[in-house]
């Protein structure tokens, strides 16, 4: 395998499609296909994404609706057989109301849309989305989203953090952990977290927006360097 495919999922509201799309194809080279949510065929994909926006308007609330589309189901069935999903944002909402993810998104704590850059710092480098970084590197990408304030109870919140599923958390420029560095008020400044299994990732900030110099950070380029890397061997040339 000298190439991925890389499925992004396009749901009514997505906007962050395109973006992706670009980033996997453009910048990495790699393979790459629209996915329409009401179909049922991954079209070969290797890797999974779910972007952000704003899925079927999120009216009832972020990815429920989502979660019962025609796509979603393979998408669960491609997760449970080991395939790799990442869900960026309202992908990362999504993941959550699917089952996918423990926990769950709750509107931010200061009520408001954040969009801005934010630190975080890779909590645990030996995973498939973070082995082209080492543990406790500081990088620096974009958030943008109304309900990114990550909860779960307080004995999930220990497993996870026990587990080493915690893979990003806020921090300040210097790698600090600190309230002021939470966007959206995050339990323990979580801002992604993997599956038990180590397939599937969650994360509220854009690593698809910081991946050429031109948008002013290229630390997104990581996470996906790292699933190819992990999945082909190859170290993908930027």
């Amino acid at each position: 395998m000298s190439r991925l495919t890389f499925g992004v999922v396009v749901f009514p509201g997505s906007n962050c499609d395109h973006d992706a799309y670009h980033a996997v194809k453009h910048v990495l080279g790699q393979n790459a296909e629209f996915l329409w949510h009401k179909e049922s065929d991954l079209k070969g994909a290797d890797v999974i994404v779910l972007p952000g926006g704003f899925s079927y308007g999120d009216y009832l609330r972020c990815g429920a609706i989502s979660r019962f589309s025609s796509i979603m189901k393979e998408v669960v069935r491609h997760a449970e057989r080991g395939g790799h999903v990442i869900g960026i944002c309202n992908g990362f909402q999504i993941l959550t109301e699917a089952g996918l993810l423990p926990g769950a998104l709750l509107r931010n704590e200061s009520l408001h849309f954040v969009c801005r850059d934010v630190h975080l710092r890779v909590e645990n480098s030996d995973t498939a989305f973070t082995r082209a970084f080492s543990s406790g590197q500081v990088m620096r990408i974009p958030v943008a989203h109304g309900e990114g304030n990550f909860y779960t109870d307080e004995d999930t919140l220990k497993q996870i953090e026990d587990a080493g599923q915690v893979i990003f958390r806020y921090v300040q420029a210097d790698g600090t952990v600190h309230t002021d560095a939470n966007p959206n008020g995050s339990r323990n400044n979580i801002a992604g977290i993997i599956n038990r299994q180590g397939n599937v990732l969650g994360m509220m900030p854009h690593p698809e927006r910081g991946m050429e110099d031109i948008l002013g950070s290229t630390d997104g380029i990581g996470v996906f360097a790292s699933l190819i890397t992990t999945l082909t061997g190859a170290v993908p040339v930027q």
